[in-house]
């Protein structure tokens, strides 16, 4: 399994923000994670990612512990938090070339190129990030997560602020990439999990309430936005 997560448990004084769930991923699966606001979903993340310490439990990303192994972590998962930072004053090759010095990538140049254009920021690479639109800075963030080729992506609302036209070709990416790595992602849009993923995870109340396949819920009598709302007690989705 590409991720495995075993009784993980987070709290934050008396507050449980994540209470004590396990599930797994395998290589080539598009799994949706999704959830109310401030039901885990980002605090799961961040704890797979190694930004974050569990209170308790387990967790291993391509069979290295997040807690015991985080270095060797972190070379194996590209990560797009939901608040995506980078650095307004650097120009975009800039900052990937930066990455890319973080990461040891050998020929450098060619994997920056390859990602610019992959994520369709030919025509906006010259400019200084702050100039940037949010859906370009956006891209910006998946090109870093993705320029050292890792096993795992973990995307937190991959397409936050992007036009209609770029949310096709970034469901379109992913989905891509979903054939040959493991994708963890966050959104709140039903329309972009239908599309992208293969498979839905739910938390609410910092619980799993529901994991199945995309396909026994289209074959079942209700829709993704439905069974969100039922399971999850949500007053109201996105999307």
């Amino acid at each position: 399994m590409s991720i495995i997560v075993s009784n993980l448990v987070k709290t934050y004084g008396t507050q449980t923000a994540v209470n004590n769930i396990s599930f797994d991923l395998k290589k080539g699966e598009v799994v949706g994670f999704l959830g109310p606001n401030g039901a885990g979903k980002s605090t799961t993340m961040k704890m797979i990612t190694t930004y974050l310490p569990p209170t308790a439990g387990q967790a291993s990303v391509c069979g290295f512990d997040i807690v015991k192994q985080s270095m060797d972590v972190r070379k194996r998962i590209g990560y797009l938090p939901e608040a995506n930072p980078l650095y307004f004053d650097m120009y975009v090759r800039e900052y990937l070339e930066m990455s890319a010095g973080i990461h040891g990538i050998k020929k450098p140049k060619d994997r920056i190129e390859e990602m610019i254009s992959l994520t369709g920021l030919t025509k906006e690479a010259h400019k200084k990030i702050g100039m940037l639109s949010k859906g370009y800075k956006q891209r910006t963030g998946l090109a870093q997560a993705m320029l050292h080729d890792p096993e795992v992506l973990i995307l937190d609302e991959p397409t936050s602020g992007l036009d209609p036209i770029q949310i096709v070709e970034i469901r379109d990416l992913i989905t891509r990439i979903g054939k040959e790595k493991t994708v963890l992602l966050s959104t709140h849009i039903m329309q972009e999990v239908e599309a992208m993923c293969s498979r839905v995870i739910i938390i609410s109340s910092g619980n799993i309430v529901a994991d199945d396949s995309m396909e026994n819920i289209k074959n079942s009598n209700r829709n993704l936005e439905d069974m969100f709302r039922e399971v999850a007690g949500a007053v109201s989705v996105e999307g």
